[in-house]
């Protein structure tokens, strides 16, 4: 195929067939075009020829078949980005028109794991008042496991945490990449140095997190036998950083949740910064959830400003 064919086609967009693309995420999404069929309950030769006529359309190859599904060119990388957005497009049209032609009311339920530090997030809330003042914005804050429960049981339509496995009750958008830290008070002999070795701190008080410990954190002390000697607990990092800086013990917090103690020099990092724990944070709702406008724009407002991120 040329791809200057596609290039001069002034009449692209007036030609193909919408549902083309449809059929295309479909395939990538399923992983092959034997999955797409059987997810769709449709005969394989119809999704192959979709296919075919999408690339004749655009004039280039977008999927290469492989052992193990489908592997999408360069050319077919751009045209998912390209899918994706108009379906996400499509999807916020109702409320998108809801919005320009009355008042939206609502509620928007949300639970989140404490100490979150997103400004996408929190532009989102702005944006989404402004624009709506009439809906009203829950937030509950839990340990992250609890979020991903309040979910699934339906008392919560958005969430933010961490997750250790993949629930496929759930969707996942990734939020941000959080680190944690080691720390202590200015109280402490530590305070001002940096330690490689960390079973040199297996007798030292802890203040720990206890439910909401990450997974990753908690395999870590084990690793090392830190915390055996617990000197306060606090399910909630705002607390826990409480305690920290009042020299109660040593303990790990997201490292963004404790910038500011450690300006003011009430908290110092202990580890190195190349050995900070790292984990993803995401966005979370339930699959295949049709969420009320209310929710649904404060998603869209959420998924708007990840993107530009993304995309600078």
């Amino acid at each position: 195929m040329s791809d200057r064919s596609f290039l001069i086609d002034k009449r692209f967009a007036s030609r193909v067939d919408w549902n083309l693309m449809r059929t295309f995420v479909d395939i990538v999404r399923a992983g092959g075009i034997g999955a797409a069929a059987r997810q769709l309950n449709r005969q394989q030769p119809s999704i192959s020829a979709a296919l075919k006529r999408l690339e004749d359309h655009v004039g280039v190859t977008l999927l290469h078949r492989t052992a193990t599904g489908v592997e999408m060119t360069a050319a077919g990388k751009a045209m998912m980005a390209l899918c994706e957005d108009m379906l996400e497009s499509a999807q916020m049209m109702p409320h998108q028109i809801a919005q320009a032609t009355r008042r939206v009311e609502g509620i928007v339920r949300i639970q989140i794991i404490s100490g979150l530090v997103s400004p996408e997030f929190d532009e989102a809330i702005a944006s989404l008042h402004r624009r709506n003042p009439a809906i009203h914005i829950e937030i509950r804050v839990s340990p992250w496991r609890q979020v991903l429960d309040a979910l699934e049981q339906g008392e919560v339509e958005i969430g933010v945490g961490y997750d250790s496995s993949v629930r496929g009750s759930l969707m996942y958008e990734p939020l941000l990449v959080e680190r944690q830290q080691l720390y202590c008070s200015r109280y402490s002999p530590y305070f001002g140095y940096r330690l490689n070795r960390l079973h040199d701190l297996k007798d030292e008080g802890f203040v720990l997190t206890g439910d909401d410990e990450i997974e990753l954190i908690t395999h870590l002390r084990r690793r090392y036998r830190l915390g055996t000697k617990v000197n306060g607990l606090a399910e909630d990092i705002n607390e826990a950083k409480r305690l920290i800086v009042q020299g109660v013990g040593i303990g790990f917090l997201p490292v963004l949740a404790a910038e500011d103690e450690v300006a003011r020099e009430r908290l110092w990092p202990i580890l190195d910064a190349d050995a900070e724990p790292s984990y993803d944070i995401f966005l979370l709702s339930r699959s295949e959830r049709a969420r009320d406008t209310a929710t649904q724009l404060f998603w869209d407002e959420v998924i708007r400003r990840l993107r530009a991120k993304a995309r600078t």
